[in-house]
This record gives structure tokens, sequence and C-alpha cells, in this order.
């Protein structure tokens, strides 16, 4: 089968389009044909620098498909059925094996390429917003860089909830596009300074909760912003700048910082994650959830994908299709 691999981590670059083994189906698994790849933030970081667990590497937590086997220990899955998977790697190629059960069913209503970029996105956008973030109807909530796949669906749920919502971004029309899904203030960081219009936007408050997927110097700034006892969730470093943190800086406001990782819930608390990102793909279904796809790339060229993804041009998700 053809696969997107690569050798040693960097650079877009180091992608090559090859010719690769068959992926064996598990006892406990199912081998997809799969149909589109939606390309992670993780996915990135990991052709940067990440782990490989195998030389040559597919990389890729999450795709879509329809079954082509099914191992023998398995009695809820069946070949012809439409699915969307997340696992470690391996979603950027044709065919791809994977246990069952970090696979859920494609509502009828729903086409294969939206539901290929619901799973993380939108369950983390979750457990970021209430799981960990307890956000309550009538708080307020900073989404940063609400253009990503991550904050499109943040926005949408917590305003779904009656949440007021804030969201970052360098790009006035990104902010201006995010009004539709439910944002009720925009900050363009480029030209102004987010702490100080985050509180200028609650009346001198600050937000109750803020979502942070960029870390560095930005998690310090949603520290600083967030309201007396705020809360502040970490989801990711796409900043990549290296800056290190005080804790110290959480104690004179009473404030809580708390990491998130989707992966871990799925693996640790299964039950609850698997449930939640099947309502999810509901919701999307019957039209309660916008998805948004920004771009589609052949699988041959994922090199290129990734490029633009890093080139922070994108509103939300982009798309693989072998």
């Amino acid at each position: 089968m053809k696969a997107a691999v690569y050798y040693e981590t960097g650079k877009p670059d180091v992608f090559r389009y090859e010719d690769v083994a068959e992926p064996e189906c598990a006892p406990n698994g199912i081998v997809l044909d799969v149909q589109a790849v939606s390309i992670e933030g993780g996915d990135t970081l990991n052709r940067l620098g990440g782990a490989m667990a195998s030389v040559p590497h597919i990389v890729g937590y999450q795709c879509a498909g329809v079954v082509s086997e099914v191992g023998s220990e398995v009695t809820d899955r069946a070949v012809g059925q439409r699915v969307v998977c997340s696992g470690m790697h391996g979603s950027h190629a044709a065919r791809r094996a994977i246990p069952a059960g970090a696979t859920w069913i494609v509502p009828d209503e729903l086409d294969i390429e939206r539901a290929a970029a619901i799973p993380i996105p939108v369950g983390t956008a979750d457990d970021c917003l209430f799981e960990f973030g307890r956000l309550q109807a009538g708080e307020s909530v900073l989404i940063q860089a609400g253009a990503s796949g991550v904050g499109i669906a943040a926005v949408q749920l917590a305003k779904r909830a009656g949440a007021t919502v804030l969201a970052t971004s360098s790009s006035d029309e990104k902010l201006e596009r995010l009004a539709e899904f439910g944002l009720d203030h925009g900050i363009n960081y480029a030209r102004e300074n987010f702490v100080n219009r985050a509180r200028e936007l609650t009346g001198g408050r600050g937000p109750d909760l803020v979502v942070d997927s960029v870390g560095g110097e930005v998690l310090k700034g949603s520290i600083e912003c967030a309201a007396y006892r705020g809360r502040i969730v970490n989801v990711g470093s796409a900043g990549r700048d290296g800056a290190n943190l005080d804790v110290s800086l959480l104690r004179p406001a009473n404030k809580t910082l708390t990491g998130v990782f989707l992966g871990a819930e799925l693996v640790l608390n299964p039950a609850r994650a698997h449930a939640m990102i099947a309502r999810h793909l509901e919701a999307a279904a019957k039209g309660e959830l916008a998805i948004v796809i920004d771009r589609k790339y052949p699988l041959s060229e994922a090199g290129a994908a990734h490029e633009y993804i890093e080139s922070r041009a994108s509103f939300g998700r982009v798309l693989l299709i072998p």
C-alpha cells in the first residue's frame, strides 16, 4: 500500500510517498481503507522531533474510512462499516490497522471527511471546557488560537453552554469568521495586548476560564489575564518558544492550572471519553456542530499539507485524501 513516511524527523520535506507493507489485523482490531486523514497538531510535532515507532515511520493520530477486515475477537464492528479512529501513529496511509476499541461508527448522515476531523479536536475542546475547565453558564472563557480545529469546536461548545466567548487570532478575517460559530469578542493579538483586552472585555475582571493550546509566553499571559480564582487549561505547546513557567504566578489570585491530554482519558477513562466523542459525531450528523475543513491535499502531498498547517494560515482542519 502507499503511505507518507519519513526516515528521520525534521521539516515537512522529510516525507516520502512510498510503498509499505500491508497492515496486519490483530485479533482485537480492524483494518480500514482510509478515505480521509485529519492532520492533528501532534502529527506535526511528532514529525518535527517526536518518537518514531519504526523506520520508516507512518505518523498520524486520526483518520476515517471503511472497515475492510475484522479481527477474530471483535463482535461490534463489521466489514463495510464506516468508522473514524484515533491512535498513536499510522494515519498517513492508504490502510490502517487499529484496535476496534479506538474506533467510532460514523452516523449515516455524516460525510466521512467531516467525521475524520471530529474525535481529537472536538473531544479535546469538550474536556478543556467542561471535564477539566468546569465551565458554567454565565461565565466567560478565553480561547487561545480560536481558528484552530480545537478552537472552532471550543467556541461552539462554550457558546452552546451559555458562556461569554472570547478568542484570539492574528487575523481579523479569522475572528470575523468565528462570529458565525458563536464568538462574542475577538482579540487580534498581533496588534493589541490580549491580556489587557481580555480584562477590558470582561469588565476588568478577566475570564473565568482560559483554554491555552499555545504554551510558553502565551501561557504566562493566559495566567495573568484570568479572573480571581480563574482556571487555566493548557492543552498544547504550539508556540514552541521554550519559555519556562513560574508556577508562583498562580498564587496571588488563587488561580489553578490544569494540563489536559485527551489521549490519557481515552486510555484510562475510556467509557466516558468514548461516549462523549460519540455524542459529538451525532451532533455533527444532525447539523448541531459545524466541522470546518480548510483544505484537502492528496496523501502524496503530505509535506505540503504539513507546511501549510505550520504557516498558521489555516482556518479549521486540513485533510489528506489517499
